[in-house]
């Protein structure tokens, strides 16, 4: 006999349950749409919410939407506000299209699966319909994340494969592109392309640290230039990079191979198809001379025992470096010395060269510098030295003009292609806008650029110039403290060679040492 409800009851309310909708997407490519993928994830969750409002369910009105935030991390903005807000009592249940959208990782997924249940909060797919307040729920759940990680894992290997595979046939794998390079885009593929501007300033980097051998005076050159880092744009006009360099940064670029045609993938390196900024035989000198102060750690800046030929003396009879020594405790009894290094680590018999007493070889040294002025077949050959580093100079300053004639035209046809399609988005207004800003940039330093050539003409030192150079060598080495002298000797001179067995030393000048003088004269006179 089937009991009637009594007139005038009410039956009790349901209690209402708020529901959250957390949504992601994993790249931010079509987030700028009026209706994105996030706007589709949240009225699907929104409608099944409606669905359940006989059982009390209702919308929260804030947003947590992670666009452009991988589901592999926990490191997502609107998902700490979703789990902030859990912790305060503000949520009763998160509603999500599907559940790798919370979580690619089980570990992770675990994690925020705990503090739902400490506070009591539910989770619920739209598409796979489960709930985890029911145990069978919790394992379709488990089951599904599984398979979520393992797919993850697959994608993450499948990408890993490509860009293997890409490397090896020399295409850009992509990533920021370094100074020298911009991206192109207009092909099948983006490939790197060389940018004029900043190629040239590469080519004067590595040719600065030759010069000066040494990290840090070419980073203080540099921030007294004004050179930076890599600029670039994203999509969404911000600005990226551009800071000044520092040791660490200036070491990277010194060391990148992609400046010889290569590209390096992990441990791999590979012929590019992008074009070469350096040439291979410039960039090994630049490696030998890394390694080179690498081992040394610096000496050159705590030469505070005035050695001069450190860095530039080698033995001849083995070819090693012959290293600054001394005996004796107190400045007025301490002698110095130079020994082969072979000889140092090896013992005596490993190289004949002995001792060589330091004052000695270095009066030597600096009297075949004073001399050069008044030795006409060896000023003849620095001469010719000289007049070879201007020849390399010159070309040079040709391929730079050459390198921003070619992207001059190649902006130039982009800005026309731009022009032509019609389109007014904000990101191909702004890429025009870059382009106009390029060829502005180009049509002043295509002018400098033929300046600078024809200055070299005007370069070429005399032999009366040389002769007078040196003849005031005197006064400015003796204006000099120890260590300024044997930076100076750095500057004059690439190597100084002793042959034990004969009792000989041999001086090979840098092409660049006369004007490098002048230079000093300059500045002595000032």
């Amino acid at each position: 006999m089937r009991k009637s409800r009594a007139k005038g009851t009410v039956t009790p309310a349901k209690p209402t349950t708020r529901c959250a909708i957390y949504t992601r997407k994993s790249s931010e490519e079509g987030l700028d749409q009026e209706f994105n993928s996030l706007d589709a994830q949240r009225e699907a969750a929104e409608a099944f919410i409606a669905s359940q409002k006989a059982e009390g369910w209702t919308t929260l009105p804030d947003r947590y939407d992670d666009g452009g935030f991988s589901g592999g991390s926990m490191e997502r903005p609107a998902l700490d506000r979703l789990i902030r807000d859990i912790d305060a009592g503000k949520i009763d249940c998160v509603v999500v299209y599907k559940v790798d959208r919370l979580s690619r990782s089980l570990m992770d997924f675990a994690r925020i699966m705990e503090t739902f249940e400490r506070q009591g909060v539910s989770f619920v797919s739209v598409t796979q319909q489960f709930n985890t307040s029911h145990s069978m729920g919790r394992l379709t759940l488990n089951i599904l994340l599984s398979f979520a990680q393992f797919e993850r894992e697959i994608i993450g290997e499948r990408i890993r494969d490509k860009l293997a595979a890409q490397a090896r046939k020399g295409k850009w794998t992509g990533g920021a592109p370094v100074l020298g390079y911009d991206v192109d885009r207009s092909g099948p593929s983006p490939k790197l392309v060389v940018n004029a501007k900043e190629a040239s300033r590469v080519r004067d980097i590595f040719r600065m640290y030759l010069t000066e051998a040494s990290l840090l005076p070419v980073v203080k050159e540099l921030m007294r230039r004004g050179w930076a880092n890599k600029q670039r744009t994203t999509k969404k006009g911000k600005q990226l990079g551009g800071r000044p360099f520092d040791k660490a940064t200036l070491h990277v670029l010194l060391t990148n191979p992609i400046y010889t045609g290569k590209l390096r993938y992990k441990d791999e390196l590979h012929t590019g198809e992008h074009q070469a900024i350096i040439e291979q035989d410039l960039y090994d000198k630049v490696q030998a001379k890394l390694k080179e102060n690498g081992r040394a750690r610096g000496a050159e800046f705590r030469n505070k025992y005035g050695a001069l030929l450190r860095g530039l003396l080698r033995c001849k009879t083995c070819d090693s470096a012959m290293a600054h020594t001394f005996n004796g405790k107190s400045s007025k009894h301490r002698h110095r010395y130079y020994r082969c290094v072979n000889a140092i680590k090896n013992g005596r018999d490993a190289c004949s060269c002995g001792t060589l007493p330091a004052m000695e070889i270095e009066r030597v040294v600096v009297d075949e510098v004073r001399a050069l002025g008044r030795d006409e077949t060896l000023l003849a050959q620095v001469l010719a030295d000289a007049h070879a580093a201007i020849q390399a100079e010159h070309v040079a300053l040709r391929r730079d003009r050459d390198d921003l004639a070619a992207e001059r035209k190649r902006n130039h046809r982009e800005l026309r292609e731009l022009a032509a399609a019609g389109t007014t988005t904000a990101e191909t207004t702004s890429r025009m806008a870059d382009l106009q800003e390029r060829l502005l940039d180009a049509d002043r330093r295509l002018p400098e650029l033929e300046k600078r050539l024809a200055e070299l003409e005007d370069e070429t030192v005399s032999r009366a110039e040389a002769q007078a150079a040196f003849a005031g060598f005197d006064g400015v080495w003796k204006a000099l403290t120890p260590q300024e002298q044997a930076r100076l000797l750095k500057l004059l001179l690439s190597k100084v060679e002793y042959d034990g067995d004969a009792g000989t030393v041999s001086v090979t000048f840098r092409p660049s040492s006369i004007r490098s003088l002048i230079s000093r004269n300059l500045e002595n006179a000032a």
